[in-house]
Order: C-alpha cells, then sequence, then structure tokens
C-alpha cells in the first residue's frame, strides 16, 4: 500500500531527485515541518541521492528560499511555521504583549506577533518569556498568537534605564502609599511601554543608572511593575554600555570553576614530538589594543616565489574535548569585543597566558608552511605540531611605517629583508586572489576610544592598511590549505560558507545602483567579480560608503557548515577557519581535525552530523556576538551624540522608508533616523523604482547615497537610537498654503 502523502501535496512519486521548483512546491503545500525523510518518502528517492538532496535543500536554504524548522527540517521561507516558540519583547499601546521568533535567519527584521491576552486566571506575558504559540498570518512580517506552552517558569530579565519620579510625572499625585519610587525604561527599542519600580523594589538605585529588573504581577490595567535585581552602573559612565548588550543578549561573561581550574593548571609545552620552529623568526602582527595573539607569520624568497609559514597557538592541546573548557567555549563559540573590554571564548590564563604566542616566550603551535609561487598559486602545504618563539610582536601601523620607510627599533632588530618577504608574498596572493575575481568591501571599523573615567573621547574609522592586507591573505591561504588537506584525506570539514545572494536582493541591488548611474550585469550572470568592478569604480569617491553599505547588505551571512557550498565573497570551492582558535570555536575543531588526519593525534574521524549541530550552534552564537558589537556601538554613538543634540553634522541617505529615512553620520559611522515628521509639510512620494523621495512640487528630493546637513535632535543612549531634522527646512508640518 502506498504511503499516505502529507495534506495537500500535488505530486505523485516520480522515482528521481525533484527539481527545485517542484521541491518548493511539495514543501509549501505539505502540512507542517518537512525533512529528507518525507521527501525521499515523496519523490521515491534511495540512498544514492541522500547527499544530492542534502546538498539541494543546503543550497536553498541559504539563498533563502527555504526556511529551517527545527532539527533537520525545512518550510518554506516567506512564512512562519504554524506554531513556535517566541519571546515576548515588551507590549503594544493597549498593554498586550508583543513577541518574535526566537529563531529567525530570514531576510529583513523578524516577524511581529501579536500575542492574545492570556486565559482567565493565568498571569499575563511579561517580556522576557518565552511561549510556544500558535501562529496565523496577518499580513506581511505580521501574525496572531495564542499560547500552547510557557516554556518559562519564571519571566526572564529586563535591562534598561532608571529614572526617579519626576515632579511633574502624574504618578507623583497619587497617595505616597501608591506612588511608585521611579520607572524604567527598557534597552531594547522595540519595547513600547515603560516600566514602573513600585517601592520597597528599587534596590536603592539613584537616578539615572542602568539597571536589570525582573518583572511583578500586574497590579491594575497598563501596568507594568518590575523589581530592580541588579545595577550595572550610571548612564554616564560609558563602561557600563558594554554590560547591556551582555545582559540583553545573554552573553556567557563568568567561566564556571571547573574551566577556571583546568585553565590554571596548564603549563608550557615541552619539544618531545614538536617541530622545533624557535630559531624561525616568526612575528605576530596585530591591532595596538590586541592583548591575546594567535597567530604569526614568516615568509622567505624560494625562486620566483616565496615560502610562506603561518603558526597558530595550539590551542588543541590545553582544549580536550568534552572537557569543562571545551563545553565552556563550545556554549560561548568565539570572543566578543567592546570598547572598553573582551567577554574571551577561554579564561585569561589560556587567551592571555598559555596560548598568547607572546615575543620571547616559548608557546606550542600548529603550523603549516606552503610555496606561493609567482603567480599567487598554493603548493606543498604541509602542516605540523611545533614549538615556537615569536621574534616580535609588531602592530599594523608599526609595519606600515617601516613599509614607508620609517622603522623604528623593533624593526630594526628583525632579520634582513623579513617584511620585504611578507610584502612580497602578499604582492603574489593578492595575484589570484585579483584572478578568482573577489568582493573586497571597504568597511572600515569605528573605534571608540574612551579615558581612564570612561568617557568618550572620539569615534573614528579604522583606517585599513596594506599590513592589514598582508596578515589576511597569508590566513586566507591558510585556512583554505586546511579544508583542502582534510578534504584531501576525505574526512569532514567544518566549512565557512558564503552563498550567494539571492535573486531578489541582487535586483534591488541592481536597480539601486542603476539610480546611482552604477551598471551591472542581468542578475543570472552576476558573479563577485561584478560587485568588486562596481567597487573599485567608486572608490575615493563620496558614494564610496554608500555602494560599500548597500553591496554587504545585498550578501547572505556566512555561517559554518560540513557540508562544502562554497565562498562566494572569496570565490573559493572550499574555505575554513584555521588561524584564530583563541577566540573561535570553529578553528579548534579544524584543529582536532587535522591532528588527526594528520596522524599527530589518535582519534575518530569528526562525525558529519555532529559537526552540521555544532556548525549551526556557533553560527547563532557568532551572530548574537555581532549584534551585541554593533548594539554597543550604537549606542556609544548616542551617548557622545547626547551632548551634541542641536548641532549640525554631516550625513548620507542610506536608505528610504515609509516612515522615514535613514541616514549614515560622517563623524560615527552610525545610523540615524530622519523622520517624516522632521521634513516639511508636503505631499511625499516614495518611487521604488529610481529609489527616491520627493516632494509635491518636486523641488526637494531624497535619494540613496546623497550628502545632507542634518542637527542631531534626539539621542537615546540606553536604546543606541538617534532623530534627526533638516537645519535649513521650513518648519516641519507647518509650511503656510497659498
Amino acid at each position: 500500500m502506498p504511503d499516505r502523502l502529507p495534506t495537500g501535496t500535488p505530486h505523485a512519486r516520480t522515482g528521481g531527485l525533484p527539481g527545485r521548483e517542484q521541491l518548493r512546491a511539495f514543501i509549501e503545500n505539505a502540512t507542517g515541518r518537512i525533512g529528507k525523510r518525507e521527501i525521499s518518502r515523496e519523490f521515491g528517492l534511495g540512498p544514492e541521492h541522500r547527499q544530492a538532496l542534502r546538498q539541494m535543500l543546503r543550497e536553498m536554504a541559504l539563498d533563502g528560499t527555504l526556511a529551517p524548522a527545527g532539527a533537520r527540517r525545512f518550510r518554506v521561507s516567506d512564512r512562519l511555521p504554524e506554531s513556535m516558540v517566541v519571546q515576548v519583547t515588551g507590549t503594544d499601546a493597549d498593554g498586550d504583549p508583543v513577541a518574535r521568533p526566537v529563531q529567525w535567519d530570514g531576510e529583513g527584521p523578524a516577524p511581529v506577533v501579536f500575542m492574545h491576552p492570556e486565559l482567565r486566571g493565568r498571569a499575563a506575558l511579561a517580556p522576557g518569556e518565552r511561549v510556544v504559540a500558535r501562529l496565523r498570518r496577518t499580513g506581511p512580517g505580521r501574525y496572531e498568537g495564542r499560547t500552547l506552552r510557557r516554556l518559562t517558569d519564571a519571566p526572564m530579565q529586563v535591562v534598561g534605564l532608571f529614572r526617579t519620579l519626576a515632579a511633574d510625572d502624574p504618578a507623583a499625585s497619587t497617595p505616597a502609599r501608591f506612588r511608585p519610587a521611579g520607572r524604567l525604561t527598557p534597552a531594547d527599542r522595540r519595547a513600547k511601554a515603560e516600566w514602573i519600580i513600585p517601592q520597597g523594589e528599587d534596590a536603592g538605585t539613584p537616578d539615572n543608572e542602568i539597571v536589570i529588573a525582573t518583572p511583578l504581577p500586574r497590579s491594575g490595567p497598563g501596568l507594568h511593575p518590575a523589581r530592580i535585581i541588579e545595577r550595572l552602573g550610571p548612564q554616564g559612565d560609558a563602561r557600563t554600555i558594554s554590560m547591556v548588550a551582555l545582559a540583553m543578549l545573554g552573553i556567557p561573561h563568568v567561566f564556571p570553576t571547573g574551566a577556571l581550574a583546568q585553565a590554571e593548571a596548564a603549563r608550557a609545552v615541552t619539544p618531545a614530538g614538536r617541530t622545533d620552529l624557535r630559531d624561525m623568526p616568526l612575528v605576530t602582527i596585530d591591532g595596538a589594543d590586541a592583548r591575546d595573539f594567535d597567530d604569526a607569520i614568516y615568509a622567505e624568497p624560494d625562486g620566483d616565489g616565496f615560502r610562506v609559514t603561518v603558526a597558530i597557538a595550539d590551542v588543541a592541546w590545553y582544549v580536550r574535548p568534552d572537557s569543562a573548557l571545551d563545553r565552556e567555549a563550545r556554549l560561548r563559540g568565539n570572543s566578543v569585543y567592546f570598547p572598553d573590554r573582551v567577554i574571551p571564548m577561554l579564561p585569561e590564563a589560556l587567551s592571555n597566558g598559555w596560548c598568547s604566542l607572546r615575543p620571547g616566550e616559548e608557546r606550542g603551535c600548529l603550523f603549516v608552511t606552503m610555496d606561493v609561487a609567482a603567480d599567487g598559486g598554493v603548493a606543498n602545504a604541509r602542516f605540523g605540531r611545533g614549538i615556537m618563539r615569536s621574534a616580535a610582536r609588531l602592530t599594523y601601523e608599526q609595519v606600515q611605517d617601516a613599509r614607508d620607510g620609517m622603522p623604528d627599533a623593533a624593526i630594526a632588530a628583525l632579520p634582513a629583508g623579513l617584511l620585504d618577504s611578507l610584502f612580497g608574498a602578499w604582492r603574489c596572493l593578492s595575484s589570484a586572489r585579483a584572478r578568482r575575481g573577489t568582493l573586497d568591501l571597504d568597511l572600515p571599523e569605528q573605534m571608540v576610544r574612551l579615558d581612564d573615567h570612561g568617557q568618550i573621547t572620539t569615534i573614528t574609522p579604522r583606517i585599513r592598511l596594506d599590513s592589514h592586507r598582508v596578515v589576511e591573505e597569508c590566513m586566507i591561504a591558510a585556512n583554505v590549505a586546511a579544508a583542502r588537506c582534510l578534504e584531501g584525506r576525505h574526512l569532514p570539514c567544518l566549512y565557512r560558507i558564503h552563498a550567494p545572494p539571492t535573486p531578489e536582493r541582487l535586483e534591488g541591488l541592481r536597480r539601486t545602483l542603476d539610480t546611482m548611474g552604477l551598471k551591472l550585469p542581468p542578475v543570472g550572470s552576476l558573479r563577485a567579480a561584478d560587485l568588486d568592478r562596481i567597487l573599485q569604480e567608486v572608490r575615493g569617491t563620496d558614494q564610496a560608503a554608500l555602494v560599500n553599505e548597500l553591496i554587504l547588505r545585498a550578501q547572505n551571512q556566512a555561517e559554518y557548515s560540513p557540508d562544502p557550498v562554497g565562498h562566494f565573497g572569496l570565490s573559493l570551492a572550499a574555505y575554513s577557519h584555521f588561524t584564530s582558535p583563541i577566540r573561535r570555536y570553529a578553528d579548534l575543531l579544524t584543529h582536532r581535525a587535522l591532528l588527526v588526519a594528520t596522524g599527530l593525534e589518535p582519534g575518530p574521524a569528526p562525525d558529519h552530523a555532529v559537526l552540521e549541530e555544532t556548525g549551526a550552534a556557533i553560527t547563532r552564537t557568532e551572530r548574537r556576538a555581532a549584534q551585541a558589537e554593533r548594539e554597543t556601538l550604537e549606542r556609544y554613538a548616542a551617548t557622545w551624540l547626547q551632548a551634541r543634540v542641536g548641532t549640525v553634522m554631516d550625513a548620507h541617505v542610506s536608505s528610504l522608508s515609509r516612515f522615514g529615512i535613514f541616514t549614515v553620520l560622517d563623524a560615527t559611522g552610525t545610523s540615524a533616523l530622519l523622520p517624516m515628521s522632521a521634513l516639511p509639510e508636503d505631499q511625499w512620494h516614495h518611487d521604488e523604482k529610481t529609489q527616491t523621495l520627493y516632494g509635491r512640487d518636486k523641488t526637494m528630493a531624497f535619494r540613496p547615497g546623497q550628502a545632507l546637513r542634518v542637527r542631531i535632535e534626539e539621542a537615546c543612549a540606553i536604546r543606541g537610537t538617534v532623530l534627526l531634522a533638516l537645519p535649513d527646512a521650513l518648519p516641519p508640518r507647518r509650511r503656510q498654503r497659498a
């Protein structure tokens, strides 16, 4: 008797691998979540189709056609499933809870879920709570939700700014025994409602303090009471800002006792069983503020090319599989970097101690030696386990100055020609990169400098130098060599993958660039080299920053996977992460696989299913870290701008929407909103085809890339939001009609 097909399935058995559209139609019309088993049953697939089906599903998930829906299950990506886990983020104007999906990897912001009130007799949902909700789509990006099951016995925490009750606050006129101690403004910009802090629940917190609170049962309609449980610090101290992201995103920052004990028990490696590299003048090149040094490089001439050695800290020697250190490192996934602190993946005894390649100190390492030809081809990559002694700790600026003819004493003490060989190897590798046609985005990282009192002194772009590119190309070559080594030995590998942009994103990008006079080929034939050509065309112009942002936004996010999808941005078929095991768990897994592959350590081959699960987990932690770093930078910028409200600054338009104009401030490199309400009163029209916002008489228009002079109208440090106005425009919404 034939297997029963899922409800709504329009297909019959085919006995062969389906096409993408056929597979999408099946998943879209089937009830519930669909996995490889259901697909194989529907289309009559056998074991011989398993690898091809896995690859097709992976590609469709990467290009946005499908979205994950649980363990190895999929759904069509433009809709949420019938039920899923959501987290309450705040309340709407009526006091009803608003939520968002806990897992969201789709394009753009996560959909909003408006939750129905709880049944009579059950406590209302509070911000931070997670529930399994039944969902019903009510419009693009909007859903109604009903609670099926609560997953949290107690509400999670609310992070925000506490303000004592002001004299003109309406609550100040209530009887003393009902009068709250103050109000709490949530740091989450999606939360609409404020919280009140009842008398006796403020933990003695002074005015203008950033705190963590836990919700209390409601005492009346529209009231959201909470109890302060932890004080993070005064809002005026910029060092408090990074603590907001840690608390809001649940980033672990306290190591368990077992992990600390293992790190403290670590000792130096011995030369036994290791290749002796102590006489090789390997050097580390990092930022001036770096504290952990996990990669060192050396190059020497070899015929028409160079022999390059990349040595990486031997973290696998200290962090053994399934140890307390390993479990904590996997949980964290990566280090998180803030202007005032680092939340490391490994305890300081390792990250800044035994695993840091300090100059003049013996350290264990994994290394790869590669022959780089004059045309940039890499051959004869040989991996080994060594012991080394870094010859110098150099900075990017130091190396660049030496390259520009201004060496200091530390550079002068190095063997003659060392930097020349490194720059020579970079030129060779760069020529191969140019032939591949890679995407070389120029997105300067914003650098926040603080004084000794935690006050922001400057926010400036971190300049990218040729010395950065030297290190970058050496690391890319080593990462490719690691992936090829594991592939050559037929061992599973955790690849760093970057799928091509979806056709929809590319078409939107093409239309926007067209309005700027920049032409892309048709979407179907577009390659990374075509995007890079546009970047080269605008380099050094006023359009450069915006075009880099637009191309970045069109990209899929990179992730970790055991399936070799390839890396679109680097135009590489196989790419792994090998060079930063102190701060990335993926690199540690690559080290362990290489040790098994080269016979340096016994052990089973990596398991594909385990790598798949781990890759998904550390991709999530990486995105969490990126979100924390981005939001923290926005809060730092808003804090700096609070003292500059009313100041006129330069900006450029980054995008247009129905509720305002998004800009990037040149002074801080961060986003700010020019709301529609701040524009002169007019009938404003948004032309999506030309990406233009213009008034009725078209004398005033806005388009992406346009330079603006704007006035800082409002800056909210706790939420990291900045509102703008036009300094020379007519008063908003007040223009007199003839």
